[in-house]
């Protein structure tokens, strides 16, 4: 932690370069050590697992997890040693992310504070009452924010029939292609456009409006299935576990949703009879 803590101050200080090839020299010795460690404490658990509390299968999952880790290890040095002391670009294919998860991909978010992030793209559609109607966990890189609406409304469309009358979202899921896609499927455009003279004619239009001002709350929507349903962090290791528990958790949060709908129409009633 503390070399970690160094490497992360050093590109501050002066001869940046220098001092971090010190620190990952220094990092790869505690590595080895660190490994040599492991494997000893491996094998004592592989023999002795009787003389402990734990079931063979719950060993079993010790060893794996330590294996795991010290069969990426090398990847990871040699990945470290190309990028800081050979100062040479690894190609995404050949990057390992994670020690944990080999099925990650880097996302470019572009935002302050958040450049990039590591992980896998989900995408929720939900419509105005809360209910999330379709979602999407991709294990490559994802094709883009409007080519995965525009999925979504081909699948609803092939699932019952018909499009939806309105779509709206942030700025991210505009696109010419799916401009064209909206228009000749006669869906309401509620996209925020990033061209600002645009922008500002669309406020005009009432219904854009009121979708900007809902799309809004689709943040707080995740926040919701993360904290409340997904769990913080997500125990599921592996894509396969991870999708299935998303399934899981969006079915619970849905039906959350259908239990307190008659609450909700009953606070709207008093706050507002003449509705």
């Amino acid at each position: 932690n503390q070399l970690c803590i160094e490497m992360t101050h050093s590109r501050r200080k002066t001869g940046s370069k220098k001092h971090r090839k010190t620190i990952l020299r220094k990092m790869k010795t505690l590595i080895k050590l660190i490994a040599n460690h492991a494997k000893k404490h491996r094998e004592l658990l592989d023999k002795n697992w009787e003389s402990t509390e734990l079931s063979r299968k719950q060993a079993e999952q010790i060893l794996k997890r330590i294996d795991g880790i010290l069969e990426n290890l090398p990847k990871a040095i040699t990945q470290a040693h190309e990028r800081i002391i050979g100062e040479r670009q690894v190609a995404s294919k050949d990057k390992l992310l994670s020690l944990y998860e080999a099925e990650i991909n880097v996302i470019v978010r572009g935002k302050a504070g958040a450049e990039v992030e590591f992980g896998n793209t989900l995408m929720i559609a939900e419509q105005f009452n809360g209910f999330v109607i379709d979602w999407e966990f991709l294990k490559d890189a994802s094709p883009g924010d409007a080519t995965l609406i525009q999925k979504i409304l081909e699948r609803s469309h092939e699932n019952l029939g018909t499009y939806p009358n309105a779509v709206g979202g942030d700025r991210g899921l505009e696109s010419k292609d799916l401009k064209t896609f909206l228009k000749k499927n006669s869906i309401y455009n509620g996209i925020c456009p990033k061209n600002v003279a645009e922008l500002k004619s669309k406020f005009k239009e009432e219904l854009f409006g009121k979708l900007q001002t809902r799309r809004s709350q689709t943040e707080a929507r995740i926040a919701i299935l993360r904290n409340g349903f997904f769990g913080k962090p997500m125990r599921s290791k592996g894509f396969k576990n991870r999708q299935t528990e998303i399934a899981s958790a969006i079915f619970s949060h849905d039906m959350w949703v259908l239990a307190r709908l008659p609450m909700a129409e009953e606070i709207k009633e008093v706050l507002d009879p003449a509705a």
